[in-house]
């Protein structure tokens, strides 16, 4: 005999798959804090910036710029909750596990802590180890600089295509300019190149990049930084491409 909606045996499995869904969710965060003393410490982050600036040349942002738009379209785009997060945003974190135990897609996306720790600390990619780790670095890397300071470190260390590493050098190869000078229209164009940016390289994949800029415009407008008529206007200005 078939068993009937809301009968007591259908409600136990339903509370069995959410109890796993949770385990599952809280998993990486109990091994965070069992792992802490193994994973590298990021007193030397600024170490590892100017280091890896040098290895390719490339000038130092020492601070973010007054306008600083590539920063905020980059929060927009890449981790709209980054200012209500300790590093690891347990709303995504969650949703990965819930991914994993159903087999579905998973939607969880990095924040920027964990992002500039996999650049920094785990530039290459080891597998489900590597995220636990990252995702603890991330956290150190929130209890040990401000929000306003992991933003510069990500921007001044981040890979924009094209052999650009760091805002400055990007600002200038792109578009002559420095980060300051930077127009919404270039801003927003740049903070789409990070997901990926040998795909969306402007100078080789121009179309490919507009679209990106158009997503992160988009973003801009959706967590209230820009109008949509801010937006379209961007858009439709020059980017004045070298």
């Amino acid at each position: 005999m078939a068993v009937a909606a809301g009968t007591p045996s259908r409600r136990r499995r339903r509370r069995r798959r959410w109890l796993l869904a949770c385990a599952v969710a809280l998993a990486p965060v109990l091994a965070v804090g069992a792992l802490w003393p193994t994973t590298p410490g990021v007193g030397n982050a600024e170490v590892l910036i100017r280091s890896r600036l040098e290895t390719h040349d490339a000038p130092l942002l020492g601070a973010l710029p007054t306008s600083d738009r590539v920063a905020r379209a980059l929060v927009a785009t890449e981790d709209s909750r980054f200012y209500v997060t300790p590093g690891v945003d347990p709303i995504s974190a969650a949703r990965a596990g819930f991914a994993m135990l159903t087999g579905s897609v998973d939607t969880g996306a990095a924040t920027l802590e964990q992002q500039l720790a996999k650049n920094l600390y785990f530039p290459q990619d080891g597998g489900l180890l590597d995220k636990v780790d990252e995702a603890e670095v991330a956290l150190k890397l929130d209890v040990g600089y401000s929000k306003h300071e992991i933003l510069r470190m990500y921007l001044a260390s981040v890979y924009f295509g094209h052999g650009y590493y760091g805002l400055p050098a990007a600002a200038r190869g792109y578009f002559g300019t420095t980060p300051a000078a930077l127009t919404w229209a270039q801003a927003s164009l740049l903070a789409g190149l990070v997901q990926a940016p040998s795909a969306y390289d402007p100078v080789v994949h121009l179309d490919a990049a507009r679209l990106r800029q158009r997503h992160v415009l988009n973003r801009l407008v959706a967590t209230g930084v820009l109008t949509r008529a801010e937006a379209t206007g961007a858009f439709a200005a020059p980017l004045g491409l070298r």
